[in-house]
């Protein structure tokens, strides 16, 4: 038998999967991932990642939530702020989805993004409140993307806010909550003009540079 070598490209077409099955299940998470996938490469870009890192924290970033598969559906899809009691069962899906990405071999570094990518800098992130460079890069970029992507979306509890308003409030929590690196990388794509369709649908993807 002929064996086959599994690349980055096959291994993304699987996560895009995964991811729709995600959003199959909670209607806030429908075109999430893909959103805060694209952003996370176009930061990747930005800050100058390799190709293949670039593919990792592209794929990272898609399933950066798929723990949330293992939070009960009245919590996930409730229609309104969580209660604290429900707040702290929403925060374990980052371990949740940590322990389901880690049992892939070829996912053991994506595996940081998705456990880590709610860390903040200041330390007062969850779950591990690790702080500043312990963060590892790739999930403070997602950190950033899932941020923005998040205001600038409906909510059930609240409209979405500009894209002014968001890039407002991410530089006010430069080196509090966000790595500044990072902000300065989505500053920049701002300045460029490459913002402004990513919250939208039919935005037009993002593709790895070779």
């Amino acid at each position: 038998m002929v064996s086959q070598v599994v690349t980055l490209e096959d291994l993304h077409d699987v996560v895009e999967a995964l991811a729709l099955a995600l959003e199959a299940k909670s209607s806030y998470t429908c075109g999430h991932s893909e959103r805060v996938a694209d952003l996370s490469l176009l930061l990747a870009k930005t800050m100058g990642f390799s190709r293949e890192e670039q593919m990792k924290i592209h794929i990272g970033a898609h399933l950066h939530d798929i723990g949330k598969i293992g939070i009960p559906d009245v919590i996930l899809n409730k229609q309104g702020k969580l209660a604290p009691e429900e707040f702290v069962r929403m925060r374990k899906h980052t371990v949740i989805g940590d322990s389901i990405v880690g049992h892939i071999q070829a996912f053991r570094e994506i595996a940081d993004i998705v456990r880590y990518h709610h860390e903040r800098s200041d330390g007062k992130g969850y779950p591990d409140g690790l702080e500043g460079e312990k963060i590892p890069l790739a999930a403070r970029i997602v950190a950033v993307a899932d941020s923005f992507d998040a205001m600038t979306t409906v909510r059930t509890y609240r409209q979405a806010v500009t894209l002014q308003e968001a890039l407002d409030e991410i530089e006010r929590c430069r080196g509090t909550q966000f790595d500044p690196g990072v902000v300065d990388a989505l500053q920049k794509l701002a300045a460029d003009d490459k913002l402004h369709r990513l919250p939208c649908e039919g935005y037009t993807k993002v593709a790895v540079n070779e």
